[in-house]
């Protein structure tokens, strides 16, 4: 049975890529008289259906308790005031069904995928886990210690906390500087208490959204969900809206965290992004495929093809909801590490120096085409999706304009984005390694702030 899903999944995803023309499929929204936003997208290739609920709730919330949104989200998952977490682990296991959730920065999520068959067990429990966690004490004694150990181990890896630097060094003392994962201080401290308060005031109808893509009717679907979820009721004044945090790149910084028994520099360069909703969105994917998006990106010929300096040098935009991020991130040996920093910053140059070509151009276009479809083609894909626009306020034109979009791209219009929202002056920089090695080089890119990696937190 699972083989005959699976080779229809690839099928139908075959047939979709194909397409001329990306577009969203059909969906509706429904709005519930208890505020929860409903997402309800029928797709009848394969007897399949996901389902994930998304709070409007995640880090940039945590306050002075970072990782409590993260510690929250996972807890959704030890238990429900009915059924204990074993329970619920036997009935998505025996019927082959998956069950997630976490929080990233704005938003918490759970999510299950399982078969259309399975529904009329599966999205109850699913509903019931979401509406009422049982947040057992000893359960969440153990994840909490799970996660502690996974803190202390994650430094030992400077590509696992890099971004929690380069963020906190971006965004000081808001929001968005507070790290998903908490840190070991923060996380030991947590208590049932607290994820309780937390549940309370941000988990409800008028701050979350049911997503539902697969195979059912929508009539049937809508009754389900209003059925599940309509008697959930807010408690409270709902949460204010509030400002999680801008860039501030009046000069250039370098943050040096130094790891002493490193002997290799990583780094991350760069400053102010956009935000996910912003109309920039998808041309600038195609821009950015041509300085370190791909393989053979400019970043990653020069550094790893005719350098030898890295194995891999990348570039991105990490969209938020209010705003960004952009950094070029690599790695090399220590005695590499002036070295690669002037081809980096070289190489990012580029963009202005001598721009992109209409040749170069058009073979990005080509290529983000080819790759942009493929992560929207199963009802698993579609659903995350349809989460990330309810929590970053994306309209479906976005999505529907992507050929359009990227087709319209020329060159002139290249350089018009690259001045407007590729940071050029002031630049940002997050170097991991041993200081005593690159603390002279580090001063040639900015003011240096110096941070031992052992120290708690990331600022």
């Amino acid at each position: 049975m699972k083989k005959n899903i699976i080779a229809a999944s690839l099928a139908a995803s075959a047939l979709h890529a194909s397409a001329a023309e990306f577009r969203l499929p059909e969906f509706d929204t429904i709005t519930l008289q208890n505020g929860l936003t409903v997402y309800l997208m029928e797709r009848h290739e394969v007897p399949l259906i996901s389902v994930r609920a998304v709070v409007k709730a995640g880090a940039v919330n945590d306050g002075k308790q970072p990782g409590l949104s993260n510690l929250t989200g996972d807890a959704l998952l030890l238990g429900s005031k009915a059924h204990d977490k074993a329970a619920i682990d036997n009935a998505f296991d025996y019927r082959g069904a998956r069950l997630a959730g976490g929080a990233g920065a704005e938003a918490s999520t759970v999510q299950a995928n399982f078969a259309r068959a399975d529904a009329p067990a599966l999205l109850p429990l699913f509903a019931e886990i979401l509406l009422q966690p049982s947040f057992d004490d000893a359960e969440l004694s153990k994840l909490r210690e799970r996660k502690v150990s996974g803190l202390k181990q994650a430094k030992e890896a400077p590509s696992n906390v890099v971004q929690n630097y380069y963020r906190a060094m971006l965004f000081g003392d808001s929001p968005y500087a507070i790290p998903a994962s908490g840190t070991v201080s923060s996380v030991s401290a947590l208590k049932q208490g607290d994820v309780q308060r937390y549940y309370q005031q941000y988990y409800r109808p008028d701050n979350a959204a049911i997503v539902v893509v697969g195979d059912f009717q929508k009539s049937e679907m809508r009754k389900q969900i209003e059925s599940l979820f309509g008697a959930w009721q807010a408690k409270g004044p709902a949460p204010a809206a509030q400002d999680n945090g801008k860039i501030k790149a009046d000069k250039a910084r370098v943050l040096l965290v130094n790891k002493a028994d490193a002997i290799e520099t990583t780094y991350l360069i760069g400053g102010a992004g956009i935000a996910r909703n912003d109309p920039d969105y998808v041309p600038l994917h195609v821009l950015n495929t041509v300085l370190g998006g791909r393989f053979t990106s400019w970043l990653n010929d020069e550094l790893r093809v005719n350098s030898g300096l890295t194995y891999g040098a990348f570039s991105g935009f990490s969209p938020l909801s209010q705003t960004g991020t952009f950094a070029i991130s690599s790695f090399t040996a220590s005695d590499k590490t002036a070295a690669a920093l002037a081809l980096t910053h070289k190489t990012y140059q580029r963009l202005w120096d001598q721009g992109i070509d209409k040749a170069t151009l058009e073979s990005a276009k080509a290529y983000v085409k080819g790759q942009f479809p493929p992560k929207y083609e199963t009802s698993e894909q579609l659903a995350g999706l349809l989460g990330e626009m309810y929590a970053n306020k994306v309209d479906r034109a976005q999505i529907d304009n992507f050929s359009k979009d990227v087709d319209s791209l020329t060159p002139e219009r290249a350089k018009a984005l690259i001045n407007k929202h590729f940071p050029r002056k002031q630049l940002q920089t997050v170097l991991i390694g041993k200081a005593a090695d690159i603390r002279d080089i580090a001063k040639t890119y900015g003011e240096v702030t110096e941070l031992e990696i052992t120290a708690d937190g990331f600022q």
